[in-house]
């Protein structure tokens, strides 16, 4: 009995522990070893109770952090750090409902960034985001 109680308990700190991360330790942390230009980006796959999300911190002085850092930073630099304001790409998407919400917080150039958006599936997301939510490989 004991064994299954403190594997509960142990499964639950992890999940606490992960939950933190996801809410927001990580931009805390950056906010405090980078100042100027920064931003923690996550992808969640699914509705808003889905669990699937992913997550990496882009540094752009140098670009870092992110598999595709340097367009990420480019992109966002055409755009003074407007996430909203990317220009959407031409192509084409499948009518396939998937959702993914994109969230970034940090910093662009000392100015605070706020951005959440879902979209209808990757395909869609990566033609109005280009390489900033890019977290796939």
């Amino acid at each position: 009995m004991k064994n299954r109680t403190a594997s509960k308990a142990a499964r639950g700190t992890l999940l606490a522990a992960a939950a933190l991360l996801v809410a927001g330790t990580a931009p805390a942390q950056a906010t405090a070893q980078h100042s100027g230009t920064w931003l923690y980006l996550t992808v969640t796959k699914g509705d808003a109770r889905s669990s699937d999300t992913r997550g990496t911190l882009l540094l752009c002085d140098p670009p870092q952090g992110h598999g595709h850092a340097a367009e990420a930073c480019a992109e966002l630099a055409a755009v003074y750090g407007d996430i909203a304001a990317l220009p959407p790409k031409d192509g084409y998407c499948p009518m396939l409902y998937a959702p993914v919400t994109a969230h970034a917080r940090g910093q662009w150039n000392g100015r605070p960034v706020e951005y959440t958006e879902t979209f209808a599936n990757g395909c869609v997301m990566a033609g109005r985001t280009g390489s900033v939510f890019a977290l796939d490989g």
